[in-house]
This record gives structure tokens, C-alpha cells and sequence, in this order.
């Protein structure tokens, strides 16, 4: 009962969302104002649709396929949104809308397009979340690139999500099932000259499936390439005895890990509900005990959005959605700087856990450590006591992890 009074809620605020059916490429013309385009390489576990307007369905492929998309972003819009058209086709002066679409059948050719379409050197892997269409992730990574000005190749690994919120086991067991396919994508980054560095961004459920492959990664060669240089975990939908046990499997060295956690992510009190109200690694805090010592000596920065305003009614996309975050991850985690240092100034009160240092982010200095995997082996044990069997739904939300 309390699981679909739940699940109700959730439904109330995320509410309708936009038209379906927007992959279809439109001709920009000479009147069209000035836009601006990104353009990725979309790597996919979903079953074609053989629809041009929708490309992917949400069903599982027993092979993925890879596709050149090109996205035009209006010139006036507010950074951390994306502009759904209301109506279809786009209009490119107001909205967000598909302008290339291109498969790419034989692997030589996706190592052709990257060739031609690396920047510098540097690769961005993101991977989404629960609860996802194929066009939401496109468009979505389009914002992030647009938004945080960053000089990387944008690659999306989309995997098979029914996009419905009733459908979180079968979402799951979907990033199992893609584990392999996002391995061997990292791989042929990886073996790919041009590439220098790779980092990958994971939202949400997306998180369990990047560790998953990142794992097998580690133990097939003993260690993780040092191309896959960062890692980056946003509201990460993860178990977090699981997670430490991930990450020391990796084998060393290892990427460096960035969280951002926010104790008011309502999807994530959502997923501790169902899965028997375990803690989730993206609504800890990070300032407490026994978080903040392990990730401290792991040498893992987390970052605190817990304060930090969003249009997002779930609070679970902050990352994306907070203009000042988004440039962050542009600007300094895709450039390898630090994310704590004199040149960072937030006009948010942002905490964040770096290398024995709690700190507010302003004008501050801190440098992350190394240390063995056996520190954040170690169980990071919530010590809460369980919810009665008779709590209502508020005070349900009241005790999940979303203040812990």
C-alpha cells in the first residue's frame, strides 16, 4: 500500500512531459536565426523502432547499434533546461530539434566519424538514468554539452528503459543486461589513437550499470586503462555496500570519482522504498560519519547539491539542470583541474568532501588522496533504524534517506 502511495506521488510531480516522435531530422534554412549544433555518437543496447520519429523503442537488442545524431539548440534559453517543442515539427528558433540522423553500420566507420569529430583529444561518455527515452538522453546530453562549454567529443550510451516509472526492475536488470556493450564502447575508445582521455558522466540508475561495466573492465585486465581518466556519478542509484565493493574490484590505479549527492532527491527515497529501504550512495551526506572518512581516504570527491535550487520537482537532476554545476563539470572536471581551489567561486552554498577536507566551495584549497582499495571495501553501514510497518507516507519520505 505505502509502495503505490509512493509511487503516486512520484507520478504527480513528474506529470506529463513533451511530444514523443522528435528524432525525425528537419532542414534548417536561411531565415532560421542563429543555432547552435552539437553532434554525438549515440551507442545503443535498444531494439530499433523503424520509426524515424522515435529511431529506439525501449525493448532490449540482442546486438548495438551506433548513430550519428546532430542536435540544434535555440540561441535564447535559460542554461540547465531543454527547450521540448510543443508542438512538431520544432521550431529551431525556440526549440530543441534533431537536424542529422545517420547509422552507422560497420565499426570502422564509427572509428571514422570520431576521428573526424574528436576535440583535442578528449571523450565524454554519458550514460543515463531510470526512466528514459531514447530521445530524452539525446537531448539531455545535448543541454550538458551546450551548457557547460566543454572541448570533448560527446559520446551517449543509451540503454533499454521503458521510460515508465512502473517499470524500475525491468529498467535494472536492462543496465545488466547492457554491461558488456558499454565495455566494449569504452574499449574501442580506449584503443582508438586519437582518443587522449576519456571521461565518462552517469546520472541515476545509469550509475549502476557504468560501475558494473568498469568493474568487469578491472577484473578482465587487472586494472582500468588510464585513458578512462574521470568518473563522474551524478545521484548515483546505488546500493552503497555495493558500490564500495565495485570500486575496490576496479583493481589500481583507478579514475577519479566525483558523486553529487542531495539529500532531498525524491527519486532516490523512491528506489530505497522498493528495494527494502536500502540507502542509495546519491542521498548520503557526505559530512558525516562513517561517509565522510572513507571517502576521504578513498580519495573520492563528493559534492553536496543538497541546497542547491532546481526546476527539477524530484530534485534528482540537479547536475544538469543548475547552470553553475554543469559549467564545474565543463570546465574543470572535463580538464582535469581540481574542483576545490581559489579560481572556484559558486554563488550557491555547495558543500563538498575532498581528500580530508569539508568544505564549502568558494575561494578554498584541497587535493584529493590516493589510498588502498581496502579502505572503501569496507561496509559503509547505515545505522537507521527501520521504518514501522505502519508509518504513513509522509513520514515515510520524512525517514528515507533523503535526510541521512
Amino acid at each position: 500500500m505505502q509502495r503505490r502511495f509512493l509511487l503516486a506521488v512520484l507520478l504527480i510531480l513528474t506529470g506529463c512531459g513533451h511530444p514523443s516522435g522528435v528524432m525525425t531530422p528537419i532542414t534548417l534554412t536561411a531565415a532560421t536565426p542563429k543555432t547552435t549544433r552539437v553532434d554525438m555518437l549515440v551507442a545503443t543496447t535498444r531494439e530499433p523502432s523503424g520509426d524515424p520519429s522515435t529511431l529506439f523503442t525501449g525493448e532490449r537488442s540482442p546486438k548495438p547499434y551506433l548513430t550519428y545524431v546532430g542536435v540544434s539548440i535555440p540561441p535564447k534559453r535559460e542554461p540547465g533546461t531543454v527547450q521540448w517543442p510543443k508542438r512538431l515539427p520544432p521550431n529551431p528558433a525556440t526549440d530543441f530539434a534533431v537536424t542529422h540522423v545517420e547509422q552507422i553500420d560497420k565499426v570502422a566507420e564509427g572509428r571514422t566519424w570520431l576521428r573526424q569529430h574528436i576535440k583535442d583529444g578528449h571523450a565524454l561518455v554519458f550514460v543515463h538514468g531510470f526512466n528514459n527515452k531514447y530521445e530524452d538522453s539525446v537531448f539531455r546530453l545535448a543541454q550538458i554539452v551546450n551548457d557547460s562549454g566543454m572541448d570533448a567529443t560527446p559520446i551517449l550510451f543509451t540503454w533499454p528503459s521503458r521510460a515508465q516509472l512502473t517499470a524500475y526492475e525491468y529498467d535494472k536488470e536492462s543496465t545488466n543486461y547492457s554491461r558488456t556493450a558499454l565495455e566494449q564502447t569504452l574499449r574501442t575508445l580506449v584503443d582508438d589513437p586519437a582518443v587522449k582521455d576519456i571521461t565518462v558522466l552517469a546520472h541515476s540508475m545509469g550509475t549502476w550499470l557504468t560501475m558494473e561495466s568498469l568493474r568487469q573492465m578491472g577484473i578482465r585486465d587487472g586494472h582500468l586503462n588510464s585513458k578512462i581518466r574521470d568518473v563522474i556519478l551524478a545521484s548515483p542509484d546505488i546500493d552503497i555496500q555495493v558500490f564500495a565493493k565495485q570500486y575496490a574490484e576496479m583493481g589500481v590505479p583507478r579514475p577519479k570519482f566525483t558523486i553529487f549527492v542531495s539529500q532531498d532527491d525524491r527519486a532516490l527515497a523512491f528506489s530505497s522504498f522498493i528495494t527494502g529501504r536500502v540507502s542509495r550512495l546519491g542521498s548520503i551526506n557526505p559530512t558525516i560519519e562513517p561517509y565522510r572518512t572513507k571517502l576521504e581516504e578513498a580519495g573520492i570527491t563528493a559534492i553536496d547539491l543538497t541546497k542547491v535550487s532546481s526546476n527539477d520537482r524530484l530534485n534528482h537532476g540537479k547536475f544538469a539542470e543548475s547552470p553553475e554545476i554543469v559549467q564545474l563539470i565543463g570546465q574543470r572536471l572535463m580538464t582535469g583541474q581540481p574542483l576545490t581551489d581559489a579560481n572556484v567561486t559558486l554563488g550557491q552554498t555547495i558543500t563538498a568532501v575532498v581528500g580530508g577536507t569539508v568544505t564549502n566551495i568558494g575561494a578554498v584549497a584541497a587535493t584529493a588522496v590516493a589510498a588502498p582499495a581496502t579502505i572503501i571495501e569496507q561496509p559503509m553501514t547505515n545505522k537507521k533504524k527501520p521504518l514501522p510497518a505502519d508509518a504513513t507516507l509522509q513520514g515515510d519520505l520524512k525517514q528515507q534517506p533523503l535526510t541521512q
